[in-house]
């Protein structure tokens, strides 16, 4: 078995790029993925693992029986530390193989498919809070509309609390969802102060997708003009806002509410 003992190996320096920087993520086709939960939704979700290192101390070779992978790699304390995303740590580390899927490749099983769009939210966090509320709703696809943040940012990953894996994922412009939209006959429920009803007010029943932007901007002029609704969450306080990734939750599942949570 292969072992890494100094922090200065060029593979611990390339995970160290893989974790800062999306274009050398999207270069490589390669991210990182850290923990025992997110490595095995990572399997589940059908993703292939090129690389798993690990620290003794922490992982038995038993458990490492499970994964094919290309390589498993014994690394020192010290080359952990430094390449660990979490303070809680639990000794195990993948580089796991980018998906890229066209949007047009995006089949429904249900006949009425409930989508979320996610439009230009650069916050990871933001964008896994919301990918973790699309699981719980099992939402049927998660679309990332002129993304500013890639699905395999470290923060994506841990504040999806690995549903990034277990959910279809899609990225593409806002005109190329509208007209995926539009000859699929999806519904499009904009989350916008301009010209909206109140989110209440609306069927979602039918296939719908709700589209959510930006805490600061909202969403762009594009999607206000095409969208078959506007909706609103009423404000009641002092602000006039809220979380995008709470007011996703909450509009989508008014939609699953009126969908009798099937």
């Amino acid at each position: 078995m292969k072992q890494i003992q100094s922090p200065q190996n060029p593979l611990i320096k390339n995970i160290l790029k893989l974790q800062e920087k999306s274009r050398e993520r999207k270069k490589q086709q390669l991210f990182v993925v850290e923990g025992k939960r997110e490595i095995e939704l990572a399997l589940k979700g059908n993703f292939e693992i090129e690389s798993l290192l690990f620290i003794p101390q922490k992982i038995e070779h038993h458990y490492l029986k499970q994964f094919k992978v290309k390589e498993i790699i014994e690394i020192s304390p010290e080359v952990y530390k430094k390449i660990a995303y979490r303070e809680s740590t639990e000794g195990i580390i993948a580089l796991v193989k980018s998906k890229h899927t066209e949007l047009n490749s995006l089949l429904f099983k249900n006949k009425n498919p409930l989508l979320l769009v996610i439009e230009g939210v650069e916050k990871p966090g933001n964008i896994g809070a919301m990918i973790r509320s699309a699981d719980a709703a099992n939402v049927d696809a998660i679309i990332l509309a002129d993304p500013k943040t890639d699905q395999y940012n470290p923060n994506v990953i841990r504040s999806s609390v690995g549903s990034v894996f277990t959910k279809n994922i899609f990225s593409s412009s806002s005109e190329k969802i509208i007209s995926f939209f539009k000859e699929n006959n999806i519904k499009m429920f904009a989350a916008t102060l301009q010209n909206s009803n109140l989110y209440t007010h609306e069927n979602y029943k039918e296939a719908s997708a709700i589209i959510v932007g930006t805490e600061a901007n909202g969403l762009t002029q594009i999607w206000r003009e095409h969208s078959t609704k506007n909706i609103n969450i009423p404000m009641q306080g002092e602000i006039d806002s809220m979380n995008v990734s709470v007011a996703a939750a909450i509009l989508l599942f008014e939609a699953k509410r009126q969908r009798n949570f099937k």
